[in-house]
C-alpha cells in the first residue's frame, strides 16, 4: 500500500507540492499555501478494453433545436444570460462585497417563484437576516424556499430527494464544505469537491443553478481556476460603491454571448434595471468643459454613450502622476506617446487623471480617440462640441484606425440628440478614400473623419497652455493616406 505524503496547495491557484513555502511558484502569491489531508487511496491505472464501453460516434452534420428557456422577469439578467436560464446550467455570479450579489438573486428568485420552483440556500446568513432583506426589497410573500445550511450532503440528498426545484441558489460556494475531504472550508479542495457535487445533481435533475463566488483583491473569483471551468456561465458583477450604477458583465457564456452587459441601479428598494444606459450615464454631464468628450462604445449588442473626463494640471513633482479609473492604464501611456511623438504635445511636466463619469469601465480600443480628444481638450482649455460623439481606434504611428459597428453607434448618438460625430476615416481596399454611405443615422449627423492624430490637434484653436510644441517632432506622423 503507498504510504501518504502531505500535500501543500495554494488557494489561488491550486497548484500542489510536497513541502510548503512562502510563495507560490506558479502563480507567484505569497501566504496562500496551506497543507491538505492526502486522498486515502490512489486512483487506479485505466487500461484499454477492461470494463468501459464503446462510444458510439456521430456526425458532426445535424440539428439541434436551441436549449429553452425561462425568463426570470428581469430583462437585464436574462440579456446577460444569453435570453433567459436554461435547465440544467450553471451559472458563476462573482462580485465585489456588498456590490449586490445577493440582492439580484434574491429578486429574481422572488419574481420566478410565480412560476417555477425556487430554493434560495444561504450559507453566509442566517434565515432571518435574509426574511429581512426580502421585507426590505417587498418580496416577503413570494413563495421562495428557503433554508441555511453549508454542508453539500445535505444540500445534495435534498435536491435528489423529492420533486427537485426549478431554479436554486448558492451563497456563496466558498462556504460550502463537504465531509468527504479533510480541509476547511474555503480552501482550493472544498471549493472543487463541493461545486463538482452541485453542478453533478443540477446536470441530472435538470435544475438551473446559481453559485455565488467571493473575490480577491485583485478582483478575479476565489479558488480555483478551474471552477470557472466547470461552470456554464460565469458573471461578474461590477461597480463602485460611490456610484449607483451596476454593472453586470458576462464573461462565458456556453449558451450565449460573453460580451454582454447589463446595467442596474442601486436603490433603497433593490436593484432597478436601466433600460437606456446612455441617456442615465450622460445626465449630469455639462456641456462645453474642457476635458471632457463622449465616447460611443458597444458593450455586446448594445450601444452605450458614456462621457470620458481628463484632467491636465502642472507638476510640481519630479515624476508627474498618472490616475486612471475606468480604463487601462498601459492603453493611457500609449495613447499619450502617440500624442507627444506624432502631434508635439508635452506631458512629462504635468499630472495626468482619466475618468470614464458612472463607474463603467470601458475595455475596447475603439475608446483611443474619445481619450486622446479628451486630453487635447485638457491641455488646450478648448473643449470639445458639446453635441458631437468620438470613437476610433489609434495606431503607434499615429494613424486612427476603423472600429467595428460604425452604424449602430451613430444611431445611438442620433438618438440622444447628438448632431455630429469624430470618427475614423473610411478607405477602400485600394486605399481610396470611400465615401460615407447613406443612411438614417449618418444623413442626421455631421461626420468629422480623422485619418491622424494630428487632425484631432486641428479641431482646437486655443494654443496649448503651458505647453511647448515640439516642432522638431511635429511633423512625424505626416498625412496617414
Amino acid at each position: 500500500m503507498a504510504k501518504n505524503t502531505k500535500s501543500f496547495v495554494c488557494q489561488n491557484c491550486g497548484n500542489s507540492t510536497t513541502k510548503w513555502s512562502g510563495k507560490c511558484d506558479a502563480c507567484g502569491e505569497w501566504n496562500t499555501i496551506t497543507e491538505e489531508a492526502p486522498r486515502e487511496t490512489l486512483p487506479k491505472g485505466v487500461s484499454g478494453g477492461k470494463g468501459g464501453r464503446k462510444l458510439e460516434f456521430v456526425e458532426l452534420k445535424g440539428h439541434t433545436a436551441p436549449p429553452p428557456r425561462r425568463k426570470t422577469g428581469i430583462g437585464e439578467l436574462d440579456r446577460v444570460c444569453g435570453g433567459g436560464l436554461v435547465a440544467g446550467s450553471a451559472i458563476l455570479v462573482g462580485g465585489d462585497p456588498g456590490i449586490g450579489k445577493s440582492t439580484l438573486l434574491l429578486q429574481a428568485t422572488a419574481m420566478l417563484a410565480a412560476n417555477a420552483g425556487c430554493a434560495y440556500i444561504t450559507g453566509e446568513e442566517s434565515v432571518d437576516q435574509v426574511r429581512l432583506r426580502a421585507q426590505r426589497l417587498g418580496m416577503e410573500k413570494a413563495p421562495v424556499q428557503l433554508a441555511a445550511s453549508t454542508n453539500v450532503r445535505d444540500i445534495v440528498a435534498s435536491m435528489e430527494t423529492g420533486d427537485a426545484p426549478d431554479v436554486v441558489v448558492i451563497d456563496s460556494i466558498q462556504t460550502m464544505y463537504s465531509d468527504a475531504v479533510d480541509s476547511a472550508p474555503g480552501t482550493v479542495t472544498q471549493v472543487r469537491t463541493c461545486a463538482h457535487e452541485l453542478i453533478r445533481v443540477a446536470k441530472k435533475r435538470g435544475f438551473t443553478l446559481f453559485l455565488v463566488g467571493h473575490v480577491t483583491k485583485e478582483g478575479t473569483l476565489a479558488g480555483p481556476r478551474v471552477l470557472e471551468h466547470m461552470v456554464d456561465t460565469v458573471l461578474y458583477f461590477e461597480g463602485d460603491r460611490g456610484h449607483q450604477f451596476r454593472i453586470l458583465r458576462a464573461v462565458k457564456n456556453r449558451f450565449g454571448p460573453t460580451d454582454e452587459i447589463g446595467v442596474f441601479e442601486m436603490t433603497d428598494a433593490g436593484l432597478n434595471e436601466v433600460l437606456n444606459p446612455s441617456a442615465l450615464f450622460l445626465a449630469e454631464r455639462r456641456g462645453n468643459v474642457s476635458g471632457s468628450c463622449v465616447f460611443a462604445g458597444i458593450e455586446g449588442t448594445r450601444p452605450v454613450l458614456v462621457e470620458i473626463q481628463a484632467l491636465v494640471a502642472p507638476s510640481s513633482l519630479g515624476t508627474p502622476r498618472r490616475a486612471v479609473v475606468g480604463w487601462d492604464m498601459a492603453r493611457l501611456n500609449m495613447v499619450m506617446a502617440v500624442l507627444e511623438a506624432r502631434a508635439g504635445l508635452a506631458f512629462g511636466g504635468h499630472d495626468i487623471y482619466l475618468n470614464v463619469a458612472g463607474g463603467l469601465r470601458i475595455q475596447e480600443p475603439a475608446a483611443d480617440l474619445a481619450v486622446a480628444a479628451a486630453l487635447v481638450s485638457a491641455a488646450t482649455g478648448d473643449p470639445v462640441p458639446a453635441d458631437a460623439v468620438v470613437f476610433g481606434e489609434i495606431g503607434l504611428s499615429g494613424e486612427v484606425r476603423a472600429v467595428a459597428q460604425r452604424d449602430l453607434r451613430l444611431k445611438e448618438a442620433a438618438k440622444l440628440g447628438f448632431q455630429s460625430a469624430w470618427v475614423p476615416r473610411m478607405a477602400r481596399k485600394g486605399g481610396k478614400r470611400d465615401e460615407p454611405k447613406s443612411g438614417e443615422a449618418k444623413s442626421s449627423l455631421a461626420l468629422q473623419e480623422m485619418g491622424h492624430v494630428q487632425d484631432v490637434v486641428s479641431q482646437f484653436s486655443n494654443a496649448p497652455r503651458g505647453f511647448r510644441p515640439k516642432t522638431a517632432t511635429a511633423s512625424l506622423g505626416g498625412e496617414s493616406n
